[in-house]
């Protein structure tokens, strides 16, 4: 009685594909998707032993089913194939010159944190919520485009009418590029991963969007008026004024000091 040829090439394909299976659950776990991705995994498994079995018309009609299922597959997990890539681009940051091919060659202009600081702090006092994000190199056109456009200059009045509870402007984010608000009104893709279950709306959204580009978050709880800043999928809460404005000007310093690095290696 013979065996299965059994190779080390064989050994690091399972490897590979477990390893694929178990980041793919990562990304989609807390979804509807993982459900949908068994019942796919299902009807494949049974199209494999109905084709080794030579049941041509029942392997016919599942080839056709999976065929027509690959498109399917897209149009059901748009969203998480959208953050799938999103993250995959984030993290491969040797490509990122594909991305400074198509954006505009402008000098970017440093974000002035005095007035966003002294927005939070007031707002803070008042328990005002807010969510306030701040573009880096990542490009949230999207995110821009989902809002409503403004195009002002970061002033700490404005930033104040915008969360105030009863303007129509107040609910989502904003969106800072260089010394502009750009956007209000912004939606913001929620975190997938594991976080306490206190956490709320903003802080979710706040932690989403850190997590697929560099941009810097700051947070105003409604609840608590306490302020936390997210930055690469980490949330730091309970900041006071001073801690908010050394921890955001760290920040755009290390990005700054990073674009000057890639300038000169240019």
């Amino acid at each position: 009685m013979g065996f299965v040829p059994f190779t080390f090439i064989d050994f690091i394909d399972i490897i590979l594909v477990a390893l694929s299976m178990y980041w793919i659950y990562r990304m989609t776990k807390g979804t509807n998707a993982p459900y949908i991705l068994s019942g796919i995994i299902a009807i494949y498994l049974l199209w494999v032993v109905v084709r080794t079995l030579n049941m041509e018309l029942l392997s016919t009609i599942l080839g056709q089913m999976i065929s027509v299922g690959a498109i399917a597959l897209i149009i059901v997990f748009q969203p998480e194939l959208r953050r799938f890539l999103q993250v995959i681009g984030m993290r491969q940051k040797q490509f990122n010159f594909i991305t400074r091919i198509f954006s505009s060659a402008d000098d970017s202009v440093q974000t002035n944190v005095v007035p966003i600081v002294t927005a939070c702090r007031e707002m803070s006092e008042t328990k005002t919520g807010a969510l306030i994000v701040i573009s880096q190199e990542s490009d949230l056109r999207l995110i821009a485009e989902g809002g409503i456009a403004l195009d002002a200059r970061i002033s700490t009045s404005l930033l104040k009418n915008i969360f105030f509870k009863n303007a129509p402007l107040h609910d989502g984010a904003v969106l800072i590029e260089g010394d502009r608000i750009v956007a209000a009104k912004c939606i913001l893709p929620v975190t997938q991963s594991e976080v306490p279950k206190s956490y709320g709306t903003r802080h979710r959204a706040a932690i989403g969007i850190s997590e697929i580009s560099d941009a810097i978050i700051i947070v105003v709880s409604e609840e608590t008026g306490e302020i936390s800043i997210a930055q690469g999928g980490e949330l730091r809460k309970n900041l006071d004024p001073v801690r908010l404005q050394q921890t955001l000007q760290r920040y755009l310093t290390l990005n700054s000091r990073k674009r000057s690095k890639k300038e000169v290696a240019e």
